[in-house]
């Protein structure tokens, strides 16, 4: 596997995410390892401190898988953030937890449940909640 890039989190983002990883067992969740393993390598930094072209939870973000090609706009959210829409991604998916904390012009390999790599590239950071000053959302 590539080396991963370098990745920032906000100390709010992280300490949520220690706490939703805790309440939910491993098997439930395809990826919990790799998660944790992120949260345990990211820089953590204090909300108003995150760069603004990093993504954070609840932001929206334009990617692309690189084996397909397609571009997606999802907003990352917890589990409870999810609603009927398809515009929302989980950060316990393998592609929510993949994009957590990077930034515009990264990409990442990330593994697939089942086995197998993807590739994922972040093209823009649409919205960002601390950039937008919702510090303590």
């Amino acid at each position: 596997m590539n080396a991963r890039p370098p990745i920032v989190i906000s100390s709010l983002d992280a300490e949520r995410l220690k706490v939703l990883l805790d309440s939910v067992p491993a098997e439930s969740v395809p990826g919990k390892e790799e998660l944790e393993a992120e949260l345990d390598r990211a820089e953590i930094v204090d909300p108003k401190d995150v760069p603004p072209t990093v993504i954070t939870m609840n932001s929206t973000v334009k990617f692309r898988v690189e084996s397909s090609s397609r571009e997606f706009t999802l907003t990352l959210v917890y589990r409870k953030g999810l609603d009927a829409g398809d515009d929302k991604i989980s950060i316990l998916t393998p592609i929510g937890s993949a994009l957590l904390g990077l930034s515009v012009g990264d990409s990442i390999e990330w593994p697939k449940p089942g086995g197998g790599m993807l590739r994922v590239s972040v093209v823009d950071v649409l919205y960002q909640p601390e950039r937008a000053g919702e510090l303590h959302r």
